[in-house]
């Protein structure tokens, strides 16, 4: 397996050896970067032209200029990194820090949160082929698809951020908006969890009930602009995603399961009240301690309660500690609401990635960064589940037409075992190609979204590279494209071998 790993790499930076030479002979050919000078009427401007030849190096070979970007760039990887200066003479490795923090934060949430919902909308159509709730899947994918990206992020714009900004001002939700809303939610759910007539009515009914009353008492108390979840309400979803992703993967019988999920939820319960005092004043840096140590606790139960089912105890319970504590920081965030309301009365921006002197604490500050990142998230994310959602469908169809699903079936499996435990981790195969690769196109795609929405991210530096023929911008974009492709790659290849271990030999 080492000696695989070594032998793609030495491929992969072979490819981006030849990649990165003709990126830079294409951009250095694609016009003429003194054309804004030579137009110029300014007294100075043989001057201007004689400083930017420098600063660009023009007076040298095109093959001498891309052998020094080269050798800067080959330290990029024993801590030597010189990636140039743009035309302006600002150092190209400042410009790439900043903007690829805003761009690698776009796509990171996009790319997991796509991976998240198309998988498991994949999954659903499979099992449900044919049904109404396939076809309309089926739908909407393709819509998504083929959506025009910055057509889409006109209409988030105005429906996502103006008319949503119109509408916080003074909320309020009347009782027809409630009843279409909750009538078509309603509908929605039902043809998600199926069943017959008679469970469809009543799973469409009571959705529609609760939705309709939550709106109409939100509305009557104000929830809306000072909104709060509180512990019990914190507690009460913590313990049904606990069960919920039991039975899902272990099956209520599984008591062992059931007991170290539980466990993890009952300790990050007591935990709750405990850091409430440490919530007034957080950082980031104890936030990623706080989630570690709630993995650890996560991972410490599902060893003591697992037994036989140890290392499935101990994943589980893993992912209902990052739950319950992603719920615990999202409870906090939402008791800023209110006060992020009145330093920033339009709460969701259309342009940036930051509001500029922005002055909130530490949770305002996190609403601010949310909301500013909120519409190009969905964007990416909405182009991506279809893609996702096509692909696991159609690999769990042809996974579960094989002979060993048949023969799991025939022993007298139970039909959550035979998806959860051989259908699903096979069909997972030429998924996680798809992740590899659609991580790097969407930090490509992501120049029309960062343009749209103002994102002064990679996007806004390959363009300004593009537009003034300036190869170091442009360059830099492609080392990190370049190397997250080779990066994503190489992780695919290590889960191949997890999900399947032949392919280990």
């Amino acid at each position: 397996m080492t000696r695989y790993i070594f032998r793609r790499l030495a491929i992969s930076f072979g490819v981006l050896l030849v990649g990165s030479f003709l990126m830079y002979v294409l951009t250095i050919n694609s016009g003429d970067p003194l054309e804004d000078l030579r137009e110029s009427t300014a007294n100075n401007r043989d001057q201007l032209m004689q400083a930017r030849t420098r600063t660009m190096g023009l007076d040298l070979p095109w093959y001498q200029r891309y052998f020094t970007w080269l050798r800067g760039a080959a330290g990029c990887f024993y801590g030597q990194c010189d990636l140039g200066t743009d035309r302006d003479g600002t150092d190209v490795l400042a410009l790439l820090g900043q903007a690829a923090g805003a761009t690698l934060r776009l796509v990171t949430i996009a790319t997991f949160a796509a991976i998240v919902i198309g998988i498991f909308i994949g999954i659903l159509t499979a099992i449900r082929q044919y049904s109404g709730f396939d076809y309309a899947v089926t739908f909407l994918s393709f819509l998504f698809f083929s959506l025009p990206v910055f057509w889409a992020a006109v209409l988030l714009k105005e429906y996502g951020a103006i008319r949503y900004n119109d509408w916080i001002a003074d909320p309020h939700i009347t009782v027809t908006v409630a009843v279409v809303i909750g009538l078509v939610l309603g509908f929605v759910l039902q043809g998600v969890l199926g069943g017959n007539v008679k469970r469809r009515l009543l799973t469409g009914g009571i959705t529609a009930v609760f939705v309709v009353s939550a709106l109409l008492y939100f509305t009557y108390v104000g929830w809306w602009r000072s909104p709060a979840l509180g512990p019990v309400i914190v507690i009460i979803v913590a313990l049904a995603f606990a069960v919920g992703l039991t039975a899902i993967f272990a099956g209520i019988g599984n008591k062992r399961v059931l007991y170290s999920t539980l466990t993890t939820v009952g300790v990050g319960s007591v935990v709750y009240f405990v850091i409430q005092g440490f919530f007034e004043n957080p950082n980031w840096l104890a936030m990623l301690g706080l989630l570690l140590s709630a993995v650890v606790v996560g991972l410490v139960s599902g060893y003591f309660w697992g037994g036989y089912s140890r290392g499935q105890a101990m994943a589980l319970s893993a992912i209902t500690a990052v739950f319950t504590a992603g719920l615990t920081f999202v409870d906090r965030l939402v008791y800023a609401w209110a006060g992020f309301l009145e330093i920033k009365p339009r709460p969701i921006s259309t342009i940036g990635a930051s509001t500029p002197n922005f002055g909130g604490d530490f949770w305002e500050t996190t609403l601010d960064w949310g909301s500013q990142l909120l519409l190009p998230s969905i964007l990416l994310t909405l182009i991506s589940i279809a893609t996702y959602s096509r692909y696991t469908r159609s690999s769990m169809l042809e996974t579960l037409n094989q002979d060993y699903v048949r023969t799991a079936r025939s022993k007298g499996l139970s039909e959550r075992t035979v998806i959860t435990k051989h259908a699903f981790r096979n069909a997972m195969i030429p998924i996680t190609t798809i992740v590899a690769l659609d991580f790097a196109a969407l930090i490509s795609g992501a120049v029309i979204t960062e343009n749209v929405f103002g994102w002064k991210g990679m996007g806004a530096m390959f363009k300004s590279g593009l537009d003034h023929v300036d190869p170091n911008p442009v360059m830099a974009f492609f080392l990190v494209t370049g190397t997250a492709a080779v990066i994503m790659n190489l992780i695919a290849d290590l889960v191949y071998a997890s999900l399947d271990p032949r392919i280990r030999r």
